[in-house]
């Protein structure tokens, strides 16, 4: 079966849209990946969706008007990757605006901003979204939603393997072993903290917004980390915290950027920049190092995925600080960097399709696993 994953993340810079093909049995897919997309998001658009995740007010026309754009660019991604309508169903991930994890007690939410009805009649194809929704009411953090789908992507290896997507937030997949003692145990997954929601906000901040990411660890590459001020951070409360754990840009957006410059005093753009680059590489080597005291759990290889992929000066000082694990590319395993995510919820379109469970009740905390999404037919 064809299916259209789309996926909008955190950092906002776009939707990437991939085309691909299942069959066989879900836990265990053949797959191949046709083609992949990207469309970005314009500069105002983009602007409007970095700054509706952060909370700033705006009044319901906006709203109405920031999801209609939203699925236009939705639409326009899924058109470019799939000219010929190949896709059977397309998955739409939708994008974040606020993520709140239970807490004390309270049920958790999570809102994907996204026109579902429309995006169907655009594609004229069936469109499965919403895809959090089930896995909250279950009293899970309905994030993260990609550790099932990258087992079922990648595979197990001889010993623990782990998963890094460095997209706006960090978040980790632990696939266990093929073989051994463990080999029967759950998949494990969590959300780190930031990756490149800070520094995106942090190169907007110093270049008055005429750079919006750090290009190829420029910037950070003239700097120096201040490690004094990474290992207070990494005292944190949400760095404490135990899975399952979920976060976002509500969390780590600019109200938090404009606190950890505050701390750093005058330091310089570029030193500022390599020690915000340094800290997302710092959150997952602490949690790497956790998880190996308290569950004795030590992966052997990291493989990394996301935007932050891209930047040399975050996966060398991934490389410093995660000390015995082989780091790699998702490439390395036939799946691109840029396209995992899309691909992610191509897979999971299908699953709904076959009615198979998308969660991990391990990873969100939801009392159950259960079939993700949500099914709108064109009109």
């Amino acid at each position: 079966m064809h299916c259209l994953g789309l996926m909008s993340g955190t950092s906002a810079d776009g939707v990437d849209a991939v085309l691909a093909h299942f069959d066989g049995p879900p836990q265990r897919p053949q797959w191949s990946l046709l083609r992949h997309h990207h469309q970005p998001y314009p500069l105002e658009l983009q602007r409007q969706v970095v700054a509706a995740g952060q909370g700033a007010p705006m009044p319901a026309a906006l709203w109405l008007e920031l999801a209609e754009a939203i699925t236009e660019v939705q639409a326009e991604a899924a058109l470019a990757c799939d000219p010929d309508a190949k896709a059977e169903l397309i998955g739409c991930h939708g994008q974040t605006v606020w993520h709140r994890p239970p807490a004390r007690g309270a049920r958790g939410a999570s809102w994907q901003m996204l026109q579902a009805p429309l995006l169907a009649h655009r594609l004229q194809r069936p469109v499965v979204h919403d895809f959090r929704a089930a896995d909250l009411a279950l009293g899970g953090q309905g994030a993260p939603l990609v550790p099932r789908a990258d087992a079922a992507l990648l595979g197990s290896t001889q010993g623990w393997r782990a998963v890094l997507n460095l997209g706006g937030i960090a978040n980790l997949t632990l696939i266990p072993p093929c073989g051994g003692v463990d080999r029967h145990a759950a998949i494990l997954g969590w959300d780190c903290g930031p990756a490149n929601s800070l520094l995106d906000l942090g190169m907007r901040h110093f270049t008055n917004g005429a750079q919006s990411f750090d290009k190829g660890g420029a910037m950070a590459a003239q700097g120096q980390a201040d490690e004094g001020w990474i290992q207070r951070w990494l005292q944190e409360e949400y760095f404490q915290l135990a899975p399952p754990k979920s976060t976002g840009r509500e969390c780590f957006g600019q109200d938090d950027l404009n606190r950890r410059l505050q701390q750093l005093g005058g330091a310089s753009a570029a030193d500022a920049i390599a020690t915000l680059t340094a800290f997302s590489a710092a959150v997952v080597a602490q949690d790497l190092a956790q998880t190996r005291q308290i569950l004795g759990i030590a992966p052997i290889e990291l493989i990394t995925a996301g935007g932050g992929s891209q930047n040399p000066v975050l996966i060398h000082e991934l490389r410093r600080r995660c000390r015995g694990v082989q780091i790699d590319a998702s490439s390395y395993l036939g799946v691109p960097t840029e396209a995992r995510e899309a691909l992610v919820f191509a897979l999971l379109a299908w699953w709904h399709h076959r009615g198979h469970p998308g969660n991990v009740p391990a990873v969100t905390g939801a009392c159950r696993e259960t079939v993700l999404g949500t099914r709108v037919e064109p009109a």
